[in-house]
């Protein structure tokens, strides 16, 4: 199993299950007390429902109390008591896997064009303005799907901002430096000194620009001086 360092994990409080106690009746064997944590099949998600994600419960022996999520690629790993019921297993998986889905809604970049360019306005107001004594804003600001190459792009003669589409699965927080570059260009076209000064003003410039960098080299392309316009 890939190690879990660094992944958004889900936590549920200790569950009151039953002590352990009791023989083990002839004829039966109990699971091994391992390390390792046997994947079992999850309730099937509803069919009906396109966005139901993959979900995988794993049992481990060691786990006493505790319920636990976290993404894993394109599945959702939940990891149960050994001991646990199939009914609570429904139950508790069912509340693990909203919880996963609640978080990553929470920390998504905004998806409609509306609500980027009200994420905009607010970068703006909190990074921009203490420098600037004025929020720059954009006339417009959308998501496009004819950028391949750059990830975002700014007219500063008529203020309108655009990023590729290909940032939306990409964390908030990164989708935040884009735009924050860009509304930087409403200020100074080029880039200056003065215009990384600006986008220096975002914490996580450099961490985004080394995780766009990365990005691209999974891909197995490399990043241009520009590609964030």
């Amino acid at each position: 199993m890939a190690s879990r360092v660094g992944k958004d994990i889900v936590t549920q409080p200790p569950l009151p299950l039953p002590k352990r106690g009791g023989k083990v009746k002839r004829g039966h064997r109990t699971q091994p007390r391992s390390r390792g944590k046997a994947p079992q099949p999850a309730a099937a998600p509803n069919p009906a429902d396109a966005r139901s994600p993959q979900v995988e419960v794993r049992r481990s022996s060691r786990r006493t109390r505790t319920v636990t999520a976290y993404r894993e690629r394109d599945t959702i790993v939940v990891l149960i008591p050994q001991r646990m019921s199939k009914a609570d297993e429904q139950t508790f998986v069912k509340d693990m896997v909203e919880r996963v889905l609640a978080r990553e809604a929470r920390a998504s970049a905004p998806r409609g064009d509306d609500a980027l360019a009200a994420r905009a306005r607010e970068l703006s107001g909190i990074y921009l303005a203490p420098a600037l004594d004025d929020a720059p804003e954009p006339t417009a600001v959308s998501w496009v799907t004819n950028q391949q190459q750059r990830w975002g792009s700014c007219t500063p003669s008529s203020g309108l901002i655009r990023l590729s589409h290909r940032l939306q699965p990409l964390p908030a927080w990164v989708v935040d430096y884009v735009l924050l570059h860009e509304l930087a260009h409403l200020v100074e076209p080029s880039h200056s000194d003065r215009f990384w000064s600006l986008v220096g003003r975002y914490p996580a410039a450099e961490k985004a620009k080394g995780f766009l960098e990365g990005y691209l080299a999974g891909q197995g392309r490399r990043a241009e001086p520009f590609d964030v316009d």
